[in-house]
């Protein structure tokens, strides 16, 4: 059994079916790239996964425990961490605040404060900036430390690199490595293929709220012409 594994997934909004029977498996160790045009229902699998938007069928089984239809606090409890497109950081609280509440929520585990600030210094030297006084690039840096903090099995990066500048992506990658090599599984929907490809051992790809193809990362980009297809990239 993987880790993270995703079984004929179905959900969506308002009565509109988003995702239309997903299968994904996502490995201890791993980091998967999800990949697909905007539109093709990555995001929503990501906040069904966490709980933010409610299955109607399937099965996303974690580490052996069902987590279709639960709350995204029992998921959290459970091991989902979730890095949200766009970051999603309060704006009037401090860092040192958003990292106390992530550190009541979580499980217990390797992640506290000190492993967190060592991995991500720049957040040491702004712990009592607020949310809405931080760059793009160490608001990024807080929503991973705030998941972090939590201490997942798996994380869930929704467009980590989405604002940033080239020397921040990269930053960003780095981190995801080290975060892996910690033994965390990392599932990462990313627009920057650099970022991706940098970091994925897999790629998967999404259309139509399906996974249509999953192969290892440097098969992928040995085809560029089916590449460029199924992404509608170059």
């Amino acid at each position: 059994m993987s880790f993270l594994e995703i079984r004929d997934l179905h959900s969506g909004y308002q009565g509109s079916t988003v995702l239309q029977g997903v299968d994904l498996d996502v490995d201890h160790g791993q980091v998967l790239a999800l990949l697909g045009r905007n539109g093709v229902g990555k995001s929503t699998l990501i906040n069904t996964i966490c709980g933010l938007v409610r299955a109607s069928s399937g099965s996303v089984l974690l580490d052996g425990r069902e987590l279709a239809g639960q709350r995204p606090d029992v998921a959290a409890r459970a091991g989902i961490g979730l890095v949200p497109q766009g970051r999603r950081v309060f704006a009037g609280l401090t860092v040192t605040e958003h990292l106390e509440i992530a550190s009541r929520i979580g499980r217990d585990g390797t992640w506290d404060r000190a492993a967190v600030l060592d991995l991500l210094p720049r957040l040491g030297e702004r712990l009592s900036h607020r949310g809405d006084q931080l760059s793009g690039g160490e608001q990024q840096m807080l929503a991973i430390a705030r998941a972090l903090l939590t201490n997942p099995l798996v994380l869930l990066l929704d467009e980590p690199s989405d604002g940033l500048a080239p020397q921040l992506v990269s930053q960003v990658g780095t981190t995801i490595s080290e975060i892996v090599q910690a033994g965390t599984a990392v599932l990462l929907v990313e627009q920057d293929l650099r970022l991706a490809f940098s970091v994925a051992q897999e790629v998967a790809v999404m259309d139509k709220g399906r996974i249509v193809l999953r192969e290892p990362t440097m098969d992928f980009r040995a085809d560029s012409t089916r590449a460029r297809r199924l992404l509608g990239v170059g």
